[in-house]
């Protein structure tokens, strides 16, 4: 499981003091982002090779508030790496441990014009090393 360290912006928050639900999406983002770069292979390149990862499917399980400040942890794992489909299970953890959000996102690798394609061999290589075990 890939790890990627934050902490929350004031900008993610809502008067209230808690980080809006739709500003977690960007946080899974930011993560993913940081494992492609971990494994030398970072969207930009693919991009750049007529390559992106759209998503096509999120389901998100909100457990506890984060506020402003606040240090998260967020660990991205990939549980399905097959022909053009990448799915990520991912968790956010507040520093004292408390479980912030569960779920999933399901990715297909496509051209810049959407077409479905397979995932590039190299990039499944790379990515092979953070695949969940049974999945």
């Amino acid at each position: 499981m890939f790890c990627y360290r934050t902490r929350v912006k004031y900008a993610d928050c809502t008067l209230g003091n808690h980080v809006y639900y739709a500003r977690y999406l960007d946080l899974l983002e930011e993560a993913r982002g940081e494992l492609f770069r971990s494994i030398g292979e970072p969207f930009l390149k693919w991009q750049e090779q007529g390559v992106i990862f759209p998503v096509y499917e999120v389901h998100l399980r909100y457990r506890e508030a984060a506020r402003y400040d606040d240090e998260l942890v967020i660990e991205v794992g990939l549980t399905r790496l097959r022909k053009a489909f990448l799915d990520f299970a991912c968790r956010i953890v507040k520093a004292d441990g408390a479980v912030v959000l569960e779920g999933e996102t399901r990715h297909v690798c496509t051209s810049l014009d959407e077409k479905p394609m397979s995932i590039p061999p190299d990039l499944g290589g790379a990515l092979q090393p953070h695949v969940r075990a049974g999945h």
